[in-house]
């Protein structure tokens, strides 16, 4: 298989787990989530390719809904790790280091969390530490003495943090979150999802609309209201991976239809 067909076939696996996940939190679909998504795949690699790429908001119908986690998922979410070995050590933070590496290795931090959390009672579980140690630094938004917000930096700040959307989840905590909460970041958060919403980049709208119902659930004041953005991106997007972060947040916010 070409790099190409490779890359195509994780996207398709990621966008059915994504599916999967969503079901799960609508209370639909059979049990062992990861599991099974990866017994049933043709292909197994491209199926635990796509746990590492769905990564922590797998875990939201166990966080969020009445999903019951399996020690069949938690099997299959440390094999995805085994196949997909994290880097040996940390990515430096940007500017010193390149931002991908550095965004996966909070995402998979943020998936290792989770399944310590959810597997602490077990035994012979893998230590979270072990499999995706915490990078070091957090997106930073630099802002005016005046205490505004740069013309450009609130952009690709918002931009950087709805990468990191799959931490914005009850049960993680850490740098980034504590980025969300400070100063100017609500407000660049909500510039931020508002401008995506005019560009009508929906999926990153979304993301970003995650991190602002987070902090609504946590009673940290915002420019907006975030359950009427949340409505919109509902009825405006499509996608599966879209309509998770949609269910997500509707269920963040306390709305039995997510």
């Amino acid at each position: 298989m070409s790099p190409d067909q490779s890359q195509t076939a994780y996207a398709a696996s990621a966008a059915d787990l994504a599916l999967r996940a969503l079901d799960a939190l609508r209370g639909v679909g059979g049990t062992a989530m990861f599991a099974e998504h990866v017994e049933r795949a043709e292909d197994p690699k491209a199926a635990l390719a796509a746990v590492r790429v769905v990564g922590a908001d797998g875990f939201a119908p166990f966080l969020l809904g009445d999903a019951v986690f399996h020690p069949q998922d938690a099997a299959a979410v440390t094999q995805s790790f085994a196949v997909f070995p994290p880097a040996v050590s940390t990515p430096a933070p940007p500017p010193d280091g390149a931002a991908e590496p550095w965004l996966v290795a909070w995402r998979d931090w943020a998936t290792a969390t989770l399944l310590a959390r959810f597997t602490k009672e077990a035994d012979g579980q893998p230590d979270s530490e072990l499999l995706a140690p915490r990078p070091a630094g957090s997106p930073v938004l630099d802002g005016r003495p005046s205490g505004g917000l740069a013309d450009t930096d609130w952009q690709r700040w918002s931009v950087r943090m709805g990468q990191l959307s799959p931490l914005a989840l009850p049960g993680l905590d850490g740098p980034v979150h504590f980025s969300a909460r400070t100063g100017a970041a609500p407000l660049a958060l909500a510039r931020g999802a508002t401008r995506a919403v005019l560009r009508r980049d929906f999926p990153t709208a979304a993301r970003i609309a995650r991190w602002l119902v987070l902090l609504h659930t946590e009673g940290v004041p915002l420019p907006l209201d975030p359950a009427p953005l949340v409505d919109h991106l509902g009825l405006y997007g499509a996608g599966p991976r879209l309509a998770l972060d949609v269910a997500i947040a509707r269920r963040l916010l306390g709305l039995e239809d997510a």
